[in-house]
């Protein structure tokens, strides 16, 4: 984390990326198609007969540009320089319409297993499913963590919020494991600080929240048990020399769930 970020100076990002695609995300989904289409033998140039650039960009331009088809160029390496210099100048919400128009065009598996990874792998916030792109993380999930992680009173919260983002958005080695750790201690320390007991489990916190504050006993309840899950013989915090499984599905619901709970306590306490 940049120290800029560390002192509130500039605003952490979730990592999750909903209204935008960034320039890493851009290139590897590039990158899946040069590897399924773009160099593929007899793509773009072919022996005999025609190259499959030909019968690609055909329906590109027919079904997707709706362009005149005598705007196409002649050949293929310039037909691929026309859509390159489409794909890296439009809008990101642009790269989903022409990634859905070829995956739905093409119905290729592997293809589509890809393109999912990359946008699973890059934390993306859509999913290709069935024939269309749909969201897998909505725009509340992402103001319920920007608005745990704002600047306020609860240092301690912030630190494991920030610390949980950083985790989860590691593009190298990304780690769930601790990023799951994180967004639960964020959720004991802001009990901790609400109760004025720097000793208190999470369960005990939760216990006088609710006695001292109107908590629902079906809410306490319900975080109760998502604190035993992390805190089991086979859970995230358990010193084990075999990691349990996690993915980065587990660790965007755990950093969700408790930035939304940080936030009722905040306003409920």
């Amino acid at each position: 984390m940049k120290f800029s970020e560390r002192i509130g100076k500039n605003k952490v990002k979730t990592g999750l990326q909903l209204n935008d695609i960034n320039v890493e995300l851009r290139n590897s989904l590039w990158n899946v198609l040069d590897v399924f289409f773009w160099s593929e033998d007899e793509f773009l140039y072919a022996s005999y007969g025609k190259a499959g650039i030909e019968d690609f960009s055909s329906k590109l331009w027919h079904f997707y540009f709706k362009l005149p088809m005598d705007t196409r160029p002649n050949h293929g390496g310039e037909i691929l320089g026309e859509i390159r210099k489409y794909y890296f100048s439009c809008e990101w919400y642009e790269i989903y319409d022409f990634l859905e128009h070829i995956l739905k065009s093409e119905k290729n598996g592997r293809l589509i297993q890809q393109v999912n990874r990359i946008l699973e792998s890059e934390l993306a916030g859509y999913r290709f499913i069935d024939s269309a792109f749909v969201p897998v993380t909505e725009e509340q999930e992402i103001e319920a963590i920007e608005s745990a992680i704002a600047e306020g009173p609860y240092a301690g919260v912030r630190s494991h919020l920030q610390s949980a983002i950083e985790h989860l958005s590691r593009k190298e080695n990304p780690d769930y494991r601790n990023s799951i750790k994180e967004s639960i201690s964020a959720v004991e320390s802001m009990a901790k600080e609400l109760t004025g007991n720097p000793k208190a489990t999470l369960g005990d916190a939760l216990n006088q929240l609710s006695r001292n504050s109107n908590i629902h006993q079906a809410l306490k309840a319900g975080f109760s048990s998502i604190y035993g899950y992390t805190s089991d013989e086979g859970g995230i915090r358990h010193a084990m020399l075999e990691e349990p499984s996690v993915s980065v599905s587990d660790a965007k619901f755990f950093l969700v769930s408790c930035s939304s709970f940080i936030n009722y306590l905040k306003e409920k306490v």
